[in-house]
């Protein structure tokens, strides 16, 4: 069983309501580490990033707020991952919003391109589709953009960390989607990436959902990446999100999709993002989320 190295990434800059910096210390809060530890990994916490706080900043661009201070964390939290990686180590990195993937999954593609000469596969676990650019945007918001910037696309200073593009979209899956913004669709339509919604799930079960985007995010790739944005889960069982929308993942479906992500043993590196514990009751997101990386690094029912 490979170490898991914690990153905290308190990063608050790319969503439009405060209180996603505070995630990682729920996580922490929630046990995540030893909890980690009792499967028997060796668990190492590397604390977390500095990241600025949005009251200390002034956005140059109301198209891509903050992006350049955004830009700058991502590119720490690239070369720490990547440390970790080298190390023969698994990424563990707690959000903050979702734009710190533009990081983390440059330094899981960098690290599967030099060990194996292979692409990454990518499976975005969420209820958005964050491929927004600043053209397309109606907020500005830049953890609405990651994807899109990991794909190759705008913002530029998201795009540019590591190898651009860091994923191809054969290789990319959108999993769990239920809302998105309508010039976004049409991006996504054309991007070639795979996505199963929330109707495909209630159409033919999260099993077989699971194991069908898993197949894609496998195929001729050197490892898969999971980026889970915890808003992809219903709002019932994880309230504790910055951009709820109903009709989400249940608990056992989350499960599942974790627990098959664990068996399929390809399993380069983990984003938990989203976690807003203003927004949440007696920290159950973040102890739900902790217990999701459990069964993605392995912890078995029986």
């Amino acid at each position: 069983m490979k170490p898991v190295h914690i990153i905290g990434v308190p990063l608050d800059l790319g969503a439009g309501r405060r209180g996603v910096d505070m995630g990682p210390s729920a996580l922490r809060i929630a046990g995540i580490g030893d909890q980690i530890a009792a499967l028997g990994c060796t668990v190492v916490d590397k604390g977390d990033l500095p990241a600025p706080i949005p009251e200390t900043q002034r956005p140059s661009d109301t198209h891509k707020k903050y992006v350049r201070e955004i830009a700058k964390v991502c590119q720490r939290l690239r070369d720490i991952a990547l440390k970790s990686l080298d190390a023969g180590a698994l990424p563990l990195v707690l959000g903050g919003d979702h734009s710190l993937a533009a990081g983390s999954v440059a330094a899981s593609a960098e690290s599967v391109r030099r060990s194996a000469a292979l692409p990454l596969g990518l499976i975005w676990v969420d209820a958005h589709g964050d491929m927004n650019t600043p053209e397309t945007t109606t907020s500005g918001n830049v953890h609405g953009m990651p994807l899109a910037a990991l794909l190759g696309h705008e913002p530029a200073e998201l795009a540019s960390i590591g190898f651009s593009p860091s994923v191809q979209p054969e290789h990319t899956v959108l999993l769990g989607v239920r809302n998105l913004d309508d010039r976004e669709k049409e991006r996504i339509r054309q991007s070639g990436v795979h996505v199963f919604t929330m109707k495909d799930i209630d159409r033919d079960g999260i099993a077989r959902i699971a194991e069908r985007a898993l197949a894609v995010a496998a195929d001729g790739t050197g490892g898969i990446h999971i980026s889970l944005d915890m808003d992809v889960c219903d709002p019932s069982i994880a309230p504790g999100v910055g951009t709820a929308v109903k009709g989400g993942l249940n608990y056992r479906e989350a499960h599942m999709v974790m627990e098959l992500v664990a068996d399929s043993r390809r399993l380069v590196a983990l984003d938990i993002v989203e976690v807003n514990p203003t927004l949440d009751i007696r920290n159950v997101t973040a102890e739900f989320a902790a217990e999701l990386a459990l069964s993605a690094l392995g912890k078995r029912i029986l």
